[in-house]
């Protein structure tokens, strides 16, 4: 509950600054937090991945761009009612959607009873992989895992894109031509 209640607090934070360089400080540490409660679930690699991602080049390309860009946010244009409605709703049918689940690590879920013994049984048979971990992941999921793989090439692609639009504005060095 403790780490629940610092990640309310800091996304309170993230939502009401102005000052972007404190949104990035405090999205870093979210992600901080975040990894913590991975951690206490027993997903090491989750939390492993969102600390180096999610606190760290996240944090990092968050400070490159404030140093190419300003740092200060605009005051909004428009109310901001609606967009309060949208995540309120959005909101509700989250904590609707969660209402009928089982409890946290109940052993009599199905995928404690059909999904988890079936890819230990039969992940070397039908995948040809002798790692399970590597099975499901490249196998089972593989669509998953490529959609994130892209997901995340696609932001950096993105990330790498508007850096270099802005430098684009900026006269550089004059080159001399070498005849020959």
């Amino acid at each position: 509950m403790v780490l629940l209640t610092l990640m309310a607090i800091v996304t309170v934070g993230v939502v009401r600054l102005r000052n972007l360089f404190a949104v990035v400080i405090l999205g870093g540490i979210y992600s901080f937090l975040m990894a913590s409660v991975m951690i206490m679930l027993d997903a090491v690699d989750v939390a492993m991945t969102e600390a180096s991602v999610g606190a760290g080049i996240t944090t990092v390309l968050g400070l490159a761009v404030l140093y190419l860009t300003k740092t200060e946010e605009s005051a909004p244009l428009h109310s901001t009612v609606l967009p309060l409605f949208v995540a309120v709703v959005t909101a509700g049918a989250l904590f609707y959607g969660t209402w009928d689940l089982p409890p946290f690590g109940a052993a009599d879920t199905p995928m404690h009873t059909h999904v988890a013994p079936r890819y230990l049984q039969k992940s070397v048979e039908e995948t040809l992989v002798p790692n399970v971990v590597t099975s499901v992941l490249a196998s089972y999921r593989g669509y998953d895992t490529l959609g994130e793989t892209t997901v995340i090439f696609a932001a950096g692609v993105g990330v790498l894109l508007l850096l270099k639009g802005r430098r684009r504005g900026k006269p550089g060095p004059k080159r001399k031509r070498i005849r020959r």
